[in-house]
Order: structure tokens, then sequence, then C-alpha cells
């Protein structure tokens, strides 16, 4: 007996047969060593066959002793890893010992004896020639088989060979295929090609009585019935019928519970006909039934029932959140509506502040207090309108868009839906989102919503949508003109200090389990003053979490307790990562204290403006957009206009340079409210006039000396109760906005009113000038021909 060593091809699915040449690809890395192996050696390889074809990887308790040992008789480099070869079966073998080599498997195969069939006896040869002449009717009937090894089959005289060839060619079970593989005694096999012929003949003879009953049973007009009937005859013979049947019958009684209008449910009902003719497998089948059960689980008429008490939305709302007076009194009066029996419905609330204020969590509330689903959709960063409307049934993988995901989701059609971040929507070639929204927040038009996927309208009048931003000038006008904005500033220090004792620190002392720490009301100001930089409150909690994390870590030290003052939280947070600006101790001149706004609160910004010898240019820095550079530009030339009245040389634009710079230069900065802080600068650095240090302004400046409203008020005077100011000159329009500003700052801070230019300068700057600084500005604009030395007077 010989032995050879040889490495291994595990198929699945397949068995290789001598006499038979397949060509298939492998691709599996143990597959693929194993081929690469007998490339490298004589190109014959023993090839068997997995008992589980489901099996990713093979192993020796997973495969087939017996095989066949084949030659590779090509084989292409399909990809980095893969190949697609072409094998002869050579003989039958067996192994005698699988072993795993170098990350293929290996074994010691032998050649199996085969018992040959005696062609001289009339049995055999009868046998032969029933199996050749069943088979070409075979043939004939299935069509699913090549023409080339039917060629070779026919013409073949050698019993083993035929029955090797029509073996590899019968669509059989693997099983039945193995068995043949094992049987080394030809006439043996010749007497078991019989049967499986015989019982496939069978089978094929069934199929046509099926379709010839079928036919007589119709006739020309009824085609659509025949092959709905034929399918089911077919079901039938393969016993799967009765759960397919129960499956439609459900989706035809679901549907006409649903009570939709006529034309929506004949639709429906021809995607169930639809269903019905497919075979189960087929993709078409997969598609249409994932449709039904994605429109039949929306729902259609369920709704929860709606609790309005006022007295309890305001408890929860109290109980949650520290401050938000003017939004919790909106709130509050969109509940009392409702419980007035009033329709509410054309207000779609938007919430706007910068990060952290608690918008999220507010909305949260609302929903609680109603009694409604709560289900929050972000928005930030979409850019394919399909994200919003679905995309259309018939593309692969599509689905409902991101509305009518959220009301399945919430198994009502009158949820409380969350559209986070609206402001952060994007648009592209693939359509623009924001512009699909106007139908959903539209309550005109979303009564009749059509999702693209779902394909039929669906009734979003009774969902209350609500809306965040952080920038309501991000958010598109149309868009915008559907929405009531309710503004959320950003909160006082006493705010964010009574939101740490009372919400934050008892939630963190609960998470951590922390029974023996405390947190002084020192140590939290000192948080808010010299390590976060906020609007809200949330970069504040993230710190107050890692004390209680670095608190922990002491207590399972052996601390039997920890307090945390703000003597030593530096050994806790380190050093601080912010020095709070404060208003300058002395009045300057050509510094000036601006309130600017930004998307997490309110800042100071500082303009200085110094005055050098020169030829009149005007030089700006600091990072200013198109807009600030305006706004200097036009108080420069209110300045040159009014130079005389204002006590300036007339000719100074002549001879002097002129540098306005707002430090934090990294920094970028726009808008146009610091028209009236440059002209502050501008003619307090001509004039001498120092400027008042506890003073801070905000307004824009036109030509003619008026000053204009501004926004962002609130947190323009939040950053200036800050800063340390003590005094702010604002437009005299926004005398109105005076009443959002907390009391806090109202006690603390004098307001004055200014319709002109004229008022600023007069509370701003110091009655008289500088008598020093005034020379040497006069020496610079009287001077006749330009130095080559370049002055630089300190404004």
């Amino acid at each position: 007996m010989e032995f050879r060593k040889l490495p291994v091809l595990p198929l699945r699915g397949v068995v290789l047969f001598p006499h038979v040449i397949a060509h298939f690809d492998v691709g599996r890395d143990s597959s693929v060593e194993a081929v690469s192996q007998a490339l490298k050696t004589d190109n014959y390889i023993f090839v068997t066959t997995q008992k589980n074809a489901m099996d990713e990887v093979a192993d020796a308790d997973n495969v087939y002793e017996i095989g066949t040992v084949a030659l590779i008789r090509q084989a292409v480099k399909i990809s980095d890893r893969g190949y697609r070869v072409i094998l002869e079966g050579l003989y039958r073998a067996q192994a005698l010992e699988f072993k795993k080599q170098d990350g293929y498997m290996t074994c010691e195969s032998t050649k199996i004896f085969e018992f040959s069939a005696d062609m001289s006896q009339i049995e055999v040869m009868a046998k032969f020639r029933l199996i050749r002449n069943g088979y070409a009717e075979y043939f004939e009937r299935v069509k699913k088989i090549a023409v080339e090894p039917y060629a070779d089959i026919s013409i073949c005289e050698e019993p083993d060979v035929l029955t090797d060839l029509i073996a590899g060619q019968l669509l059989i079970e693997i099983d039945e295929r193995q068995a043949l593989l094992c049987e080394s005694s030809v006439e043996k096999r010749l007497d078991r090609l019989l049967e499986i012929l015989d019982r496939e003949k069978q089978i094929l003879e069934i199929d046509m009585d099926i379709s010839e009953k079928v036919h007589r049973e119709l006739d020309l007009r009824q085609k659509e019935y025949f092959l709905n009937e034929k399918i089911r005859a077919i079901r039938e013979e393969l016993g799967d019928a009765q759960d397919t049947d129960e499956e439609l019958d459900r989706f035809v009684t679901e549907v006409e519970k649903l009570g939709l209008p006529q034309e929506y449910e004949e639709k429906l009902m021809r995607e169930i006909d639809k269903l019905a003719r497919f075979s189960p497998q087929s993709p078409e089948a997969g598609v249409i039934h994932s449709y039904l059960t994605t429109v039949l689980d929306l729902p259609w008429n369920v709704k929860t029932e709606e609790t309005v008490d006022i007295q309890k939305a305001e408890e929860i709302l109290e109980r949650d959140h520290y401050g938000l007076k003017d939004v919790k009194e909106r709130i509050l009066e969109f509940f009392a509506v409702k419980k007035l029996g009033g329709d509410p419905k054309g207000s779609i609330l938007c919430l706007v502040g910068p990060p952290g204020v608690g918008k999220t969590s507010i909305v949260k509330s609302i929903a609680e207090a109603l009694n409604r689903k709560y289900v929050r959709v972000s928005l930030g960063g979409i850019r394919d309108e399909a994200e919003i409307r679905g995309h259309r049934k018939t593309y692969i993988g599509s689905m409902p868009g991101r509305i009518m995901s959220a009301v399945n989701q919430a198994k009502s059609s009158n949820p409380l839906i969350l559209l986070d971040e609206i402001d952060k929507l994007a648009s592209d070639y693939k359509g623009d989102p924001a512009s699909a929204l106007l139908e959903v927040l539209d309550r005109e038009q979303n009564f009749e919503f059509t999702d693209h996927y779902i394909d039929i309208p669906f009734d979003l009048s009774d969902v209350l949508f609500i809306t965040t931003a952080n920038d309501v000038g991000a958010i598109p006008a149309p868009l915008r003109d559907r929405m009531e904005i309710i503004e959320i500033a950003g909160y006082t220090y006493d705010e964010k200090e009574q939101i740490a004792l009372l919400h934050i620190i008892p939630k963190q002392m609960r998470i951590y389990n922390l029974k023996h720490v405390t947190i002084s009301k020192d140590a939290v100001l000192k948080i808010i003053q010299e390590y976060t930089r906020e609007a809200g409150v949330r970069t504040m909690e993230r710190v107050i979490e890692k004390l209680c994390r670095k608190s922990a870590k002491m207590i399972v030290s052996g601390q039997k307790s920890v307090k945390i003052t703000k003597n030593n939280l530096q050994k806790f947070l380190g050093i601080p990562k912010y020095v709070q600006d404060t208003a300058e101790k002395e009045n300057q001149i050509g510094v000036v204290t601006g309130l600017a706004w930004t998307q997490v609160g309110g800042e100071t910004l500082c303009v200085e403006t110094n005055v050098m010898e020169g030829s009149g240019k005007l030089q700006l820095t600091g990072s200013l957009g198109d807009v600030m550079q305006e706004s200097a530009k036009a108080a420069y030339s209110y300045v040159r206009a009014n130079a005389e009245r204002l006590h300036i040389p007339t000719d100074f634009y002549k001879k002097t340079d002129i540098h306005i710079h707002v430090p934090e230069g990294a920094v970028p900065k726009d808008g146009p409210s610091a028209g009236v802080t440059i002209t502050t600068a501008l003619v307090s650095a001509l004039s001498g006039r120092k400027v008042y240090h506890d003073v801070a302004m905000t307004g824009e400046i036109t030509l003619r000396g008026r000053v204009l409203p501004i926004g962002g008020l609130k947190e323009k005077t939040l950053a200036a109760l800050q800063y340390g100011a003590k005094t702010v000159i604002i437009p005299s329009q926004n005398k109105k906005d005076l009443e959002e500003v907390p009391e806090i700052v109202k006690q603390n801070i004098r307001f004055i009113l200014a319709e002109r230019v004229d008022t600023v300068l007069e509370h701003a700057l110091q009655g008289k000038p500088d008598a020093a600084h005034t020379r040497r500005i006069r020496r610079m604009v009287d001077r006749k021909t330009e130095s080559p030395k370049v002055s630089a007077l300190n404004g």
C-alpha cells in the first residue's frame, strides 16, 4: 500500500469525482495556502468535502476521509489572497490522518482499489445502457447541465468513468454524492445511479403533472391566477405553503384593520399579491416583505393619552432646571392653552442657546409632563435629503427617513420629537435636508406627510415637534419662519453656583456613591471662574466628575473623608486654565472695553488704538472680519468729519498713522456692534481724553453718528458683570431688551442709553484731555516733513 503526503483542499457543497474536470475560486486562507503548496511541488492535491458547509473553518472532524486526488491543471491569481483553479480528478483516495501545518491542512493518503464491472455480463451491459439513456432523458428535462460534460457522457464506453461523470452532474444532495464517491464497486455504483435516476425521473414527472393540472383549470384570461396556483402547488410539494399562506393572511387582516383610504388600501393589497407570486427565497420577495412589515408596524391609529396638568408641569420644570424663568413661562403658557381645550398646533418651539444650558433636558421634561413618548432625532451634519424623506423602496438598502423612523420608534402617532441641532444641517449635491423639513414643520401640510419609502401619507399633525439650535442665524429663513424662537441665554455666576450645589454635585455623589466627600461653595465659585469658560454648565459638570473620581480614589486608599475647598482645589485640578478678565484699575488713553456675543455666551472685547507719525495710514489687526473692518472705517470717517467739534486736529489724517488692534489675534472676530467702541478709542487716542476703566459699551455706528441696536444684550451684560464693569452704554433702541437682563445685572450695573455717539463719548471719556499727549499729537500734525523715526504713543 502506497502512502502519499498531500495538501488538503476542503470544499463546501461540492464533491469532486475522478475523471471530472472542475473549475472554481479558492478564497479561504487555509485553502489558498494548500493550493500554493501544491503548486510549489507537483500540482497534486487531496480534495475532500466538508460535512457541514456552513462552517467557515474546516478541520479534521468536519471533512470526509474519502476524497479525490486531483491534479491542478491551471491556477490563476484573482486577488491578493485567492486563486481561480481548474482541477482534474484522478482517483479515489482515503486520508489516514489529517494534520495542520503552516496554516493549511495535510494528510497521508492512499489510493482506494476499485472493483471494476465485467462488461461481458449481459446484466452489467443492460445497466450501463439504461443509465446512459436515463441520463440523456434527465438532461433533456432539466436543462441546467452544461453541454460539454453531457457530450463526454454520451460517448463514454467505460462503466467506471461513466458513473463518475454522471454522479458529478446530477442535481442531488451532497450526502448522496459522497456516498457514490465512497463506493469502490463500479457495479454497485451502477445500481445506485439507476435508483437515483428513476427517482429524479418521478420527481420531474410530478412537476409536469402539477403544471398540466394547473393549466387544465385555467384559461388564457387567468394568467396571473395560474402563476399563483403553480407556486402554491410547488410549495405544497415542498411542505412550506402553510407558513407562507398564514403570513399573507396576516398581512391582509392588518391592512384591513388600518382603515386607510381605499386607494392606499388597494396599493398595499397589490403589494401583498406581488409577494404571493414570488418565491420566498427571491430577492423581490424580501424587498416587498420588508416594505409591508415596515408600513404595518407604523402606529397609524395608536395614540398616547395625554395629560395636561399645569401644576405638575411646573413642578417637573422646577425640579429639573434652575433659573430659565422666561423659558418655563412660555412652556407653561403652552400647557395652559392645551388645558383650556385650545389648539396650539401652530406653534413649533425652537430653543436657541449656547451649548450646555439645558435645551435637550428641557424637552425631556416637557415630554414627561405631557405623558408623551419622547424621541430625539439628531440633525447635525445631515447632508442628504433622503435622511428626512426616506429612500425609494426600489433602491437596494432603502429605508424610511428619520422622521418616520422616530414615529415608529415611539410606537405612537402623537409623540414629542426633538429635532436636535437644527442649525447644523448642511446641503450638497444630494439635496437640501432643510427644505425637506419645511413640510414636516408646517402644520398646514404635515397632515399628509409622504415618506419616499412608505409612499403613503402619514398624519404628523398630532406630533409635537420641538427643535434646538446654538445659532439662530444659521437656520434657513423659510425654516426659521415656521418656528417660534425661544432664546436661552447663558447662566450667571450665581446661577451656575446654584445649579452645581443643588443639582450637579448631589447627582455625581449618588453616581459615585460618595458619602464622606464635600465640595465647598467657594470651591464651586473658583471652578466656575478659573477652570471653566462657558455659557452653560457642561464643562463644569465634567470638572466636578473629575473631583469625584479623585475623591473616590482617596477614599479607597484609606482616607476617611475628603473636603474640597478653594485652597486645595489646585491639588485636584491642577493649575487654573483661565485668568478672569477684570476691568482696568486706571483710566487709559485709547483703550476701550467693548462687548461681544459668541455661541458660548457673551465676551468682553478690548480695543486698543495707537497714533504714530506717518502719512495717514489706517491699520487694522486682530483677525477682524469684513463687517468689523467696515465698522472701523466708518468710525474713522466719522472722526475725520467731526474732528473740529471733537477738539481733534482737523488734518490729523495727513501726518499720522493710526493702528487699531483687538487683542487675542488668533480668535476671529466679526460683527458691527464694535462700532461705538472703536469710535471711542479713536477719539480718546487723538484728543488725549482718558477712557473710564469701568465702562463697557456696545452698538453699531453710522457715518452720521447714530447708534444702531444690537443683538445678544443679555449675554453681553452678563459678560460685563463678570468683567467688573460698573457702567454699560447700549443703544437706546435696545431699551426694550433690558427686561430680559437678569436682576443681578441690573443691581450692579448702571445702563446708559445712547442714541448718538455724543452720548457715548460724554459718559465714556474724561472731560479734560491729557496735556502731554495732546502736545505730542500737535507736534506730529504740525511737522512739515516726515521724520525717519516713528514715535509710538501708548494708547
